[in-house]
Order: C-alpha cells, then sequence, then structure tokens
C-alpha cells in the first residue's frame, strides 16, 4: 500500500478527533496501532496534534492522513524514523510522492522535486510562430482596446506602438495597447512603460546574438520563437518570485 501524502494545513473550523476515534480510524488499516503509538510518534515531531486547555489531545483530518503516511512508511517500506522525517518535510514543502515500491523507480521511492511544467500563460514556440492577420488603423485601435488619442500618441513616442509604412498596426500592437490601458487604471503612464522597451530590445538583441553564434537544427524562425518562448517563461517566473517574497 503506498502512503498518501500527509496534509500539514489546518483549515479553519475543521472538525478535530479524539485519540480514540483515531485509533478507531487506523485500526482496520493497522490493528497493531495504539494510543501509546501515536503518543511516541508525537514525541518523535512527526504529527503534533492539537492540545485542549484541559491537555487532551484531538487531531485533524490532516493529521490522520499523516500518520497513515508515517504508519504505511513503517510497515511497507520499513523507513526508519529519520527516513521518514525527512520525507515528512520533503512533503511538506511541495516535494511529490512517486508512490514507488522500496528499491523501484528514482528515489528509492522517497519524495523528489516535481517536474516543471509549462506556464499555461506563456506562449509556446508555436503560437509565436502563428502568423495573425490584422491589419488596423489607429482609430480602430483605440476603439478595441479603450485607450485615449493622446495615450496611444505617448505610446508610439515612447515606441511601443510601432506602426508599419502605412500607419498600420498588426495583432500584438492589440496586446500592446489592451495591457497599457489596464496599466494605466493603476496610475501607470505610458513615460513609466519605457523600461519594457528597453528590456524587450535587449532580449530581442539576446536572440538574434544566439542566433548568429550557435548553428542546432530548425529553421532561424523556429529557433527564435523556442528562445524567445524561453525568456517570457524566465522573465514571468522571476517577477512571480518578486511578488511572493
Amino acid at each position: 500500500m503506498t502512503p498518501a501524502a500527509p496534509d500539514p494545513a489546518t483549515p479553519p473550523g475543521e472538525k478535530r478527533l479524539t485519540i480514540g476515534k483515531v485509533l478507531a480510524q487506523l485500526s482496520e488499516d493497522f490493528p497493531d496501532v495504539s494510543a501509546s503509538k501515536l503518543r511516541f510518534l508525537e514525541t518523535e515531531g512527526l504529527v503534533l496534534p492539537h492540545r485542549t486547555a484541559s491537555g487532551y489531545r484531538t487531531y485533524t483530518e490532516g493529521d490522520v492522513r499523516r500518520l497513515r503516511y508515517v504508519l504505511t512508511a513503517q510497515r511497507d517500506r520499513y523507513w526508519p524514523l529519520k527516513v521518514i522525517r525527512e520525507a515528512l518535510d520533503a512533503l511538506d514543502r511541495g516535494l511529490s510522492d512517486p508512490g514507488d515500491a522500496p528499491g523501484e523507480g528514482p528515489g528509492d521511492g522517497r519524495p523528489r522535486p516535481p517536474a516543471p511544467t509549462p506556464d499555461p500563460e506563456v506562449p509556446a514556440a508555436a503560437d509565436l510562430l502563428a502568423r495573425r492577420d490584422v491589419v488596423l488603423t489607429g482609430p480602430e485601435l483605440r476603439e478595441a482596446t479603450g485607450i485615449d488619442r493622446d495615450t496611444m500618441h505617448a505610446l508610439e513616442t515612447y515606441g511601443l506602438l510601432q506602426p508599419d509604412a502605412d500607419g498600420h498596426f498588426g495583432h500584438e500592437s492589440l496586446a500592446i495597447a489592451a495591457a497599457a490601458h489596464q496599466l494605466g487604471e493603476h496610475g501607470l503612464e505610458a513615460r513609466h512603460l519605457r523600461p519594457f522597451r528597453t528590456a524587450a530590445d535587449r532580449e530581442i538583441g539576446l536572440v538574434e546574438q544566439v542566433l548568429a553564434t550557435r548553428r542546432v537544427t530548425g529553421t532561424r524562425e523556429e529557433r527564435a520563437a523556442e528562445i524567445a518562448s524561453a525568456c517570457i517563461a524566465l522573465h514571468v517566473a522571476l517577477v512571480r518570485a518578486g511578488l511572493t517574497r
């Protein structure tokens, strides 16, 4: 039986169980479990039940899942308490339990870092390669995004909006103007957005440098899209990391 990952969080108002009710839940799968066993696991710091004003232990469903994890790891994986404690710490930090039996799979069944998953909000290389046929006049762009004439002029002045030779704007201009309009509602004016233009130009320069110096498979456009997608993913991850500190 594979131990279920413990849930250390305790939602507000979650029902608490007495030690007798916990033993009743666990006894079917672990007939040898006892109150003294649970107290021992508490002493070892593997589960920390709440104490009432009278000193009685009460457990949440998360505590019960944690106990199941510990007891299963002892019975099925033969892990010593030190290894179980390390596994619980890893799971508490967001690592995943692969559910492997002892001796099978990476890490011998111990928690390991989750594989990185693509951010759904970051465009994939194929999305960057996709051609979007739209040609808008200035008034049409303002109508579609809600920006006014002065804002549009400022965005052009600072290089964020760049019309073609005929004064028309493409699909990406829609996204730029819409983002500028949203940021404007938070008090950011076009002049505040110049660092984005500078940063984008630097990233574009970096992509061009890599394309010029490294020879790998794929067309220039495909390689540029792959590098650009990774740059965008890095930028998003850095911003999120900074906002969550």
